[in-house]
């Protein structure tokens, strides 16, 4: 499972446009095969920043998902409205069960 997490910083002036393409793109990205979990939400702590967390089954899965037109216009214009360049990390993780 990959775990992809990220944030994108906005200006005041473009938080509202920014907020309704991330919640375009979230559900749109819901959708899309080996998508096991897709959010955003608002910085508790600075009410400009969009903190994204994802859940993808396998590589092949986040690389298609990279690869739709959809998602790459979102970070096209993710880009135009942020404050300073987007943040994205992608980790490799398993499943511990716990006892």
């Amino acid at each position: 499972m990959l775990i992809v997490t990220g944030s994108i910083a906005a200006r005041a002036d473009t938080i509202d446009e920014l907020r309704r393409a991330s919640l375009e793109h979230v559900a749109r990205s819901r959708g899309e095969p080996g998508c096991l979990e897709h959010g955003v939400a608002v910085d508790a702590n600075d009410g400009l920043r969009l903190v994204f967390f994802e859940r993808w089954e396998d590589r092949a899965a986040l690389d298609a998902h990279f690869r739709v037109p959809a998602s790459r216009a979102f970070g096209a214009l993710a880009a135009k409205l942020a404050a300073r360049p987007p943040e994205l990390a992608v980790y490799e993780a398993s499943e511990v069960k716990l006892r």
